[in-house]
């Protein structure tokens, strides 16, 4: 599968890998098959190559938008591997790990955390520390989001694992929720 990233700042362009995110726990629909060979864009203040390392660090304001989702971090590293003979300069992206303020949209979908982690190859975004997932007035809350792209279906629990640096649980270790409920006639 061919994918295809786009790296906007200072004029530095590099074909990698696509980023995408889905928050289906509300509406399934709206990242359900997400299309992750669209083109990706990626503007920030800085882009810097760690050849030696397989990776690009992206930082300041890093705002990535994909068919129609858009994610928001201050910092982004992205994990990459050389395939001999794979096109698109043989480069392809295993990992993308997000950090600071990290933000999905998509549709009226958003997400929310401390840290998001895109699995490219299990087609899996894990937000952890502070996360919060809305759709228009519903809101659920937690500690860690589980978003899986095949499906749409996401699942959020009371508590992030690992316990890393800029991750929290809930002070319950709970999730809470709150939904909107249509009008009925009496």
């Amino acid at each position: 599968m061919k994918r295809t990233l786009i790296l906007l700042s200072t004029g530095f362009l590099a074909t990698a890998g696509a980023i995408v995110a889905g928050t289906g726990g509300l509406s399934a629909q709206v990242f359900r098959n997400h299309d992750s060979n669209a083109p990706v864009n990626f503007t920030a203040d800085r882009i810097e190559v760690q050849d030696r390392a397989d990776r690009v660090v992206v930082s300041g304001n890093v705002v990535v938008t994909q068919a129609g989702m858009t994610l928001n971090a201050a910092r982004m590293t992205v994990a990459y591997r050389n395939q001999p003979g794979a096109g698109a300069g043989g480069i392809e992206i295993d990992r993308i790990d997000a950090s600071g303020n990290v933000v999905v949209t998509k549709g009226d979908q958003t997400a929310r955390g401390n840290v998001a982690i895109y699995d490219l190859n299990a087609k899996l975004i894990t937000m952890l520390g502070n996360v919060a997932l809305t759709q228009g007035a519903n809101r659920l809350t937690g500690g860690r989001l589980v978003m899986d792209l095949n499906s749409g279906r996401s699942t959020v629990d009371g508590r992030s694992s690992g316990g890393g640096a800029g991750t929290s649980t809930s002070p319950s270790g709970r999730v809470s929720g709150t939904f909107t409920v249509p009008q009925r006639r009496n």
